[in-house]
């Protein structure tokens, strides 16, 4: 089949469309690109947990090389796919083996995500990366910049951002059917995993299989210990984004999406106590979004969006039913407060409905996919940039929603300042820290002391201009490096 016949016929009917539009049923393009009926060459970086099962959903095309830092961890992958050149350091796989790839699927711990998608990115491969898209807001704008430099075919792992109830959601709100939002409040129940600890002080044995210089990759360099991994690395600052980091992509994307946001302009943070090293067990945060264009059938007022994790729970809106569970399917709620009515949806906008109980009938102005998350953006992959209908989480998208969702990070590990911390999204800076101002990094210790508690607080003061611009860009580890950004 020609690539003109595939995308009359085959992307057409895959995606819904009834009409094609013309950017896809245009000419020919004369860049080569990997014909439809070819199989990509995928490398998987990251493949013993969450990438196992993204890769699972990408083996009808050619799975090349796996790469993780844990070997025994990863056996079940690496036995599925007993053809492909197995790694431990992703820089020796791709030194080796990039050439022959066409595509690079990224599911490592939070803080690698950047710099094994960049050196993919700068290679011309297409990326596909699990959620949240980086560990800071410079990592999100640099991914999203090389990825328009290099027009390659993207997607972060939000699975539900190319479900039809994110679709209907979308189209809802922005036909009117609840009014003005001026408020979003979203909620999980993660985390799954120990959040609120006191950083390990014992040094353990590494277990056999684990590369954990690698493991560690561009973080500063501590001794293994057992609470890090393999699982539980989520709720550290120095590999993960805690609770927020790990479902805000899932719970908030319907709200970045269906508002059009983009930067936010102030973000306030509290938790339950905050250790220096380690993700509190609950976590609230506001998020102050400037008015957008108006649209059509809605105006785009001024809105802030509330994150609840760790137990915290937003107040019923007006109207709720007694008995009914706030928190909805796929542990998460998302709830719209608008000027003529309520919606409220699950994780991944599962299961839209009004508050009211009407039903809208929106027109449907949103493209349904008609297949995965990770198929989409194979599809996305076999066409060229010219004629490239774009998929639902494409780094254009993902790289702006992942710097609000980190930005909620930041309201936490900052919220010793006492104050809203004002946000120059343009330029990636708080405009109301001073240079001389000064944060108290606090450590509350309980001890026991003839059966009776005792609770003392460290305290440690840092630079609060410096410890803000080191959350917001990372300091490498020396060998450890991103590519400039565009």
């Amino acid at each position: 089949m020609s690539r003109r016949s595939f995308l009359k016929t085959g992307t057409a009917a895959a995606i819904g469309l009834s009409v094609a539009p013309t950017s896809v049923l245009g000419k020919a393009p004369k860049k080569k690109t990997v014909a439809p009926s070819d199989k990509l060459n995928i490398i998987g970086v990251g493949v013993g947990g969450r990438g196992a099962s993204d890769l699972k959903a990408m083996e009808s095309q050619n799975i090349i090389g796996l790469c993780d830092t844990d070997w025994a961890y990863a056996k079940h992958i690496f036995e599925r796919y007993p053809d492909a050149k197995r790694y431990n350091d992703y820089r020796v796989c791709f030194d080796e083996m990039l050439k022959d790839a066409d595509a690079v699927m990224v599911a490592t711990s939070d803080h690698t995500h950047a710099i094994v998608c960049a050196d993919a990115l700068t290679a011309g491969k297409h990326v596909y990366c699990e959620k949240p898209l980086t560990h800071t807001v410079y990592e999100s704008r640099l991914l999203t910049k090389l990825a328009e430099k290099y027009k390659v075919a993207t997607q972060m792992g939000n699975q539900g951002a190319s479900s039809e109830d994110t679709d209907t959601v979308i189209e809802w709100i922005q036909n009117g059917e609840i009014g003005e939002v001026r408020r979003v409040d979203c909620a999980t129940d993660r985390p799954l995993w120990p959040q609120g600890l006191e950083t390990p002080t014992e040094a353990m044995p590494i277990p056999e299989g684990l590369d954990w210089d690698c493991f560690i990759g561009p973080a500063k360099m501590r001794p293994y210990n057992r609470a890090y991994h393999p699982w539980d690395w989520r709720g550290w600052w120095d590999y993960g984004t805690g609770a927020l980091g790990d479902m805000a992509c899932h719970i908030m994307h319907v709200a970045f999406r269906s508002l059009n946001l983009l930067y936010p302009i102030k973000v306030e943070g509290c938790s339950t106590p905050l250790f220096p090293d380690c993700a509190p067990n609950a976590q609230h945060v506001k998020l102050t979004f400037p008015a957008r264009e108006n649209l059509p059938k809605v105006a785009m007022p001024e809105v802030e969006i509330h994150w609840y994790d760790g137990g915290l729970l937003p107040e019923y809106p007006a109207g709720w039913p007694e008995g009914k569970n706030l928190m909805r399917e796929g542990g998460g709620t998302t709830i719209f407060h608008g000027t003529k009515d309520t919606l409220v949806c699950g994780c991944y906008g599962q299961k839209p409905f009004l508050l009211s109980g009407r039903v809208p009938n929106a027109p449907k102005t949103q493209r349904r996919v008609g297949m995965s998350h990770e198929q989409d953006w194979i599809r996305a992959c076999k066409e060229a940039p010219e004629n490239r209908i774009l998929t639902k989480s494409d780094f254009s998208s993902a790289g702006p929603f992942n710097e609000m969702v980190v930005m909620g990070v930041l309201a936490v590990r900052l919220q010793g300042l006492h104050k809203p911390l004002l946000w120059d999204g343009l330029n990636m800076k708080f405009t109301n820290i001073t240079p001389e101002e000064v944060l108290k990094l606090e450590r509350t210790v309980v001890k026991v002391v003839d059966g009776d508690p005792k609770i003392t607080k460290e305290t440690e003061k840092v630079n609060a201009q410096a410890y803000a611009a080191e959350l917001i860009k990372h300091t490498y580890r020396d060998g450890w490096s991103l590519p400039e950004m565009p």
